[in-house]
């Protein structure tokens, strides 16, 4: 079973999984980093740039944060691209002692998810830029459009983008887009009707693009929809096999 809520932080949505059998799936790009308790260790997942295979035995118990696209690097401070297309242990990226006392912390909790809002609160910062840049890519514009909308050249944007996202803009920009063109494949949106709207050139354009960042073909996927509590935005999506 799967949760997910607002924390009532910028930036951050908590959620928390216990696995009921045995399963395997993929975690699709989404621009998204998460900070996770499971099995008695804290864990980064960094910003993917292709689908991340993820095995989870039955009884398996995860509580997490996500942060959205640019604001986990002011929580862990490491740049994005550090971490990009990779799961690492927290002790790598902060003292030993610290981490030690913080997983003991969030292993006593009664609510896991909250005690991990509780080590982001005082840390997370959201950059009106970075959500600027967020915002505009989201919407399709293009990178040198953005990057004149802040106020930057493009060359500054990409050195930005690559601390605060883990990849430049134009990678962003398509995580972003097949993000939302599976947002509409799951409501029944015909595929070319979906590359108009996210702004592929064609239907070929789109199936390409599906196919990179996911490893499985636009005519074959499906999305496992996990409950919520209030569906706030931002849920990594999952293709179950």
């Amino acid at each position: 079973m799967y949760r997910e809520w607002a924390t009532g932080l910028a930036g951050a949505v908590a959620w928390s999984r216990v696995v009921d059998e045995p399963e395997a799936h993929r975690i699709l790009p989404d621009g998204c980093l998460d900070l996770i308790w499971s099995d008695g260790r804290l864990i980064v997942a960094g910003p993917d740039t292709i689908a991340h295979e993820m095995t989870s035995p039955a009884g398996r118990v995860y509580a997490g944060l996500r942060f959205m696209p640019g604001t986990g690097p002011s929580v862990l401070g490491v740049p994005a691209h550090e971490l990009r297309d990779s799961r690492v242990r927290l002790d790598e990226i902060w003292p030993q002692r610290l981490v030690d006392q913080l997983t003991a912390r969030v292993g006593a909790a009664p609510n896991r998810a909250a005690a991990l809002v509780d080590i982001a609160r005082s840390r997370i910062e959201v950059d009106p830029v970075t959500a600027a840049v967020v915002t505009g890519l989201r919407a399709g514009r293009p990178v040198a459009m953005v990057a004149d909308e802040v106020g930057l050249s493009e060359r500054q944007l990409l050195r930005r983008s690559l601390a605060a996202f883990g990849y430049g803009p134009k990678t962003l920009a398509r995580v972003l887009r097949v993000e939302r063109a599976l947002a509409l494949a799951t409501h029944g949106v015909p595929a070319a009707d979906i590359a108009a709207r996210v702004g592929c050139a064609d239907q070929a354009h789109l199936s390409r693009e599906v196919k990179a960042l996911t490893g499985v073909p636009l005519t074959k996927f499906r999305i496992s929809v996990r409950p919520t509590v209030d569906r706030a935005p931002g849920r990594r999506r999952t293709y179950a096999r």
